[in-house]
């Protein structure tokens, strides 16, 4: 299992000093929507490796967040295009895996605030009920044929690409996880969509998941049987990513919270990775914020991941792994 640490392509070498500090020898990267050339994205790969870090995956947030593509609308073509050819460079470059989240209007939020169980730390906080009264996002309602449809196109513009340039592509879930918000119909709101999404990808290689615990737990049963799932998709080589974050219950209300804070034991949830030999990466992707002039988010995820890694090596240890 390899712990990963995000960063943008505008982080200082101090940044990435602080991450080395803590033990992280990993990074994924969100590249700036000016540097996507080949040229730009090897010269801050090369800028990370001299701080003695690998690249394992990256991203655009305007390529694979992209509502043209989502929601299948006449310029579809050419924001593809632009998500082929960075495709293409992380290939070039020897970043082996990209990224897709079906969601045109991002991670939908109600609020970030001081919550119930945040520890007087600003955290994200999420109310069904409130986002279910926001109107249409896009002038209509997107149904859930045509969103299986525009994934189906893009699925058969992209995946000769991934193959050609040995780039796999990690899907995250939606989140929150349920099947329709704004007038749109959720591509990834269980773990069955997701068995949909590999089968209309004929189970290629080159289609895996970012398998964001937070969602699963947001979800409940309704997501699906995390352990079950867990199990299943390692075994399956479909999982390329993990998220490990916990939540105070789930939906329709729930706040994120530190990993040892929510509804969910994170330590037999780090036990079922390791019982199943996961080796792919691993990050805590949100944490409340901390205050700033104690460091802010860097001490709140350097507290977080800190956390993690005791987990990881305790499960490894009670395991003999």
């Amino acid at each position: 299992m390899k712990v990963q640490y995000g960063i943008n392509s505008g982080y200082t070498d101090e940044q990435l000093k602080f991450i080395k500090q803590m033990g992280i020898d990993y990074v994924y990267v969100l590249y700036k929507d000016d540097e996507l050339d080949y040229d730009s994205v090897v010269k801050f790969k090369e800028r990370v490796e001299k701080m003695g870090l690998t690249i394992t995956d990256a991203g655009n947030i305007k390529n694979y967040k992209n509502p043209s593509i989502h929601l299948g609308l006449d310029d579809r073509d050419y924001y593809i295009e632009n998500y082929i050819e960075f495709m293409k460079v992380l290939g070039r470059a020897g970043i082996p895996v990209g990224y897709m989240t079906w969601e045109p209007n991002n991670v939908l939020t109600t609020k970030t605030d001081i919550g119930e169980y945040t520890r007087l730390a600003p955290a994200r906080i999420v109310d069904i009920h409130e986002l279910e009264k926001r109107p249409f996002t896009h002038g209509r309602e997107f149904n859930e044929e045509e969103i299986w449809d525009n994934f189906k196109y893009f699925l058969d513009c992209i995946l000769p690409i991934c193959k050609e340039s040995n780039v796999k592509i990690a899907l995250h879930p939606n989140d929150p996880p349920v099947p329709s918000l704004v007038g749109i119909h959720n591509l990834i709101h269980n773990s069955d969509c997701y068995r949909k999404a590999f089968e209309l990808a004929g189970d290629s290689p080159y289609l895996g998941m970012k398998l964001c615990v937070g969602c699963w737990l947001e979800g409940g049963d309704k997501f699906g049987n995390l352990m079950n799932d867990i199990k299943e998709f390692v075994g399956r080589k479909k999982v390329i990513a993990v998220h490990f974050r916990n939540v105070s219950s789930t939906i329709p209300y729930f706040e994120e919270t530190l990993l040892e804070d929510g509804y969910m034991n994170m330590y037999e949830v780090m036990k079922q990775f390791v019982a199943c030999d996961y080796d792919g990466t691993i990050h805590v992707d949100h944490v409340p914020d901390f205050e700033e002039s104690c460091g802010g988010k860097y001490s709140a995820f350097a507290y977080s991941f800190g956390y993690m890694k005791a987990l990881i090596n305790s499960a490894k240890t009670e395991l003999s792994k």
